[in-house]
């Protein structure tokens, strides 16, 4: 239950709230899948990517303001791609399109976390089992692992938004 109180402050806005560092995990292989649209991934990547180091704020949706989870995600397809995506990450997870395996990640895939059925975090999946997103008050959009032991345990799935 701790976690998942600690996940609705990530991208919910409760101050210094932080996944715990990773403890040495196994980490497991994670295959390289073509995107559909390489040139599109690779723009969403690069931009979010970029923005790896600006300030958590509950809301934010630009780089000048800071960005939330859903912020971040919304700003990085508008921006790139003129894909305009719903606001908030329940509302995100909701958008049509596949719903992926882990296995089947590829880059530019949004990646969800919530617990019991419920999504509360979204981030852009960036290849090799990692993810950029804006995590926490107090915070900078970072790069994680999805196979850290708070991310892992939190995963509820991934859509591709790219066809």
């Amino acid at each position: 239950m701790a976690g998942f109180c600690m996940l609705l402050g990530a991208c919910g806005g409760n101050d210094n709230v932080r996944p715990s560092k990773p403890a040495s995990v196994a980490q497991r292989h994670w295959p390289q899948v073509r995107p559909a649209d390489p040139a599109a991934a690779n723009a969403v990547l690069m931009r979010a990517i970029g923005l790896v180091g600006t300030p958590y704020l509950y809301g934010g949706n630009t780089p000048q303001s800071g960005f939330d989870c859903s912020g971040l995600v919304t700003y990085v397809y508008r921006d790139m791609l003129d894909l305009r995506l719903p606001r908030t990450s329940r509302e995100l997870a909701g958008v049509q399109g596949p719903r992926i395996a882990p296995e089947k990640l590829a880059a530019a895939d949004l990646v969800f976390f919530g617990s019991k059925g419920s999504v509360s975090h979204v981030g852009i999946y960036v290849g090799e089992g990692r993810f950029v997103h804006a995590p926490s008050t107090g915070g900078t959009v970072r790069l994680d692992r999805l196979d850290g032991p708070y991310w892992r345990d939190h995963y509820s799935g991934a859509k591709r938004v790219l066809h």
